[in-house]
């Protein structure tokens, strides 16, 4: 089982802290000193939780809190410590009396562990990064860089494919005819847009009747077509 929380949370005030409270939670540690967080609330006369309480007193109303700046001197102890300890503050703070857990992590975040990194030491490890390590990660940056540009390349060079496949008309496949296929007898291929295969025409689109080449093609069938009916009127003519 966890571990009950320290107060239910309900009906407190929470956000800034007011200088009546303050002096509340001052008065009542110099007289009971600290510890006993959970019920201190309660017994100072304070809508606060106990969490809230103890971080106010060890953070801000402490007497013995050292104000200002951190000091070079004390930037060694910081250094020195997170390179045995890690992350662990609050012993941090402990060897910097008056300094806070609180301050010294966010100094740690800010400041430190930047100046670490400009003058070429890892934070975590604390030990100095080697110039080819260095060029090694520009290498590897370099080399992800290169794949992203190609798989650009590639998606826009299949974007194009497709558009182009897109823009080319498909064969329209039409019904068979019913009469039988003449020797002789080829369908118009004028642009090479119709071929003839098993009975049935392939073609890219229809043929456009309102040209004046069709045009021209329709009037001189006709003609044919007016000749043959003359050629079988005289030829009755002559039997009869």
């Amino acid at each position: 089982m966890g571990r009950a929380p320290c107060c239910a949370k309900v009906g407190l005030h929470r956000g800034q802290w007011t200088i009546y409270e303050d002096t509340l939670l001052t008065n009542y540690i110099q007289l009971h000193g600290e510890g006993n967080w959970r019920s201190l609330p309660n017994k100072a006369g304070l809508l606060r939780c106990g969490k809230s309480c103890r971080l106010r007193w060890m953070n801000y109303l402490r007497p013995d809190i050292k104000r200002g700046n951190i000091a070079p001197d004390e930037e060694d102890i910081i250094l020195k410590m997170h390179a045995l300890l890690g992350n662990r503050w609050s012993l941090i703070a402990g060897r910097l009396p008056g300094r806070t857990d609180n301050e010294i992590k966010n100094y740690w975040n800010t400041h430190l562990s930047k100046k670490l990194r400009e003058i070429g030491i890892d934070p975590i490890t604390h030990k100095k990064v080697n110039d080819h390590d260095k060029v090694k990660d520009k290498s590897s940056s370099q080399k992800g860089k290169t794949m992203k540009r190609k798989k650009n390349k590639k998606e826009t060079t299949s974007l194009a494919e497709i558009h182009k496949a897109h823009d080319v008309p498909k064969p329209i496949r039409v019904n068979s005819f019913s009469m039988a296929q003449n020797d002789g007898f080829s369908p118009a291929k004028e642009n090479g847009s119709y071929t003839f295969v098993d009975n049935f025409f392939i073609g890219v689109h229809e043929p456009d009747l309102t040209t004046s080449t069709n045009q021209g093609s329709l009037e001189k069938i006709y003609d044919e077509y007016l000749q043959l009916l003359q050629l079988t009127d005289d030829g009755k003519k002559m039997h009869a």
